[in-house]
């Protein structure tokens, strides 16, 4: 029996099924073939030993024996630094690898997440809010642009930074928000091209949609 166990949300709306963060978990333990478990919570009753785990309410966690991380970015680390098949060994590629992930947390998402949320709430036009927040992050993507056009991966062998990146700028191409930045487009196309990536997608899909079959029944 394996001691690493994802929690997750039992169900989701429509909208963000594909994109929920334990995607990215899922992904990782894919590529490293570490043996897991998945395990729900309640979308819509969070308790005491969800915020316990969580303490925003949010998903996921991963327990590992008697510890309990929060944080894709944190459990990712964790499990980058079980695998050679997330983390370079030797120190510099290791350093690179975790600059990476802060970058893609700090500094890429810190951009895309509110210009995917007003997409997703249809409030992208002409207002000086979307002006500013449309120019952060084509800023941000202006910077990654060569980056990205230099290198295969982030950090010499694909790695934990690579999940993190690709999955912010998934969000962000679903939205079409990569047409001007070809090597941001071809980089997640070939992180999501990985067969990992197809396996934790697709079983996050089952997932929510067995919880549809079980709300239907």
């Amino acid at each position: 029996m394996t001691d690493l166990t994802l929690t997750t949300f039992d169900w989701v709306p429509e909208m963000p099924r594909g994109f929920v963060r334990d995607l990215r978990v899922r992904w990782a333990l894919e590529e490293a073939a570490l043996p897991y478990r998945v395990a729900s919570v309640p979308f819509g009753d969070r308790s005491a030993a969800h915020f316990a785990h969580q303490p925003f309410g949010q998903v996921p966690w991963l327990t590992d024996g008697d510890i309990s991380i929060f944080e894709s970015g944190a459990i990712l680390l964790h499990l980058g630094e079980r695998s050679a098949a997330l983390m370079p060994t030797d120190p510099r590629g290791r350093n690179e690898a975790i600059k990476w992930m802060f970058a893609a947390l700090n500094s890429v998402e810190m951009a895309s997440l509110p210009w995917s949320l007003l997409k997703f709430m249809g409030e992208a036009g002409d207002t000086p809010a979307w002006k500013f927040l449309d120019g952060f992050l084509k800023l941000r993507l202006k910077h990654m642009e060569p980056v990205l056009a230099g290198r295969e991966w982030l950090a010499g062998p694909f790695s934990v930074a690579d999940i993190l990146m690709s999955d912010v700028l998934r969000l962000v191409d679903h939205f079409d928000g990569l047409t001007e930045h070809p090597a941001c487009r071809a980089y997640v196309a070939r992180a999501t091209g990985r067969p990992a990536f197809a396996k934790a997608r697709a079983d996050q899909m089952a997932h929510f949609a067995a919880a549809d079959a079980a709300r239907s029944a």
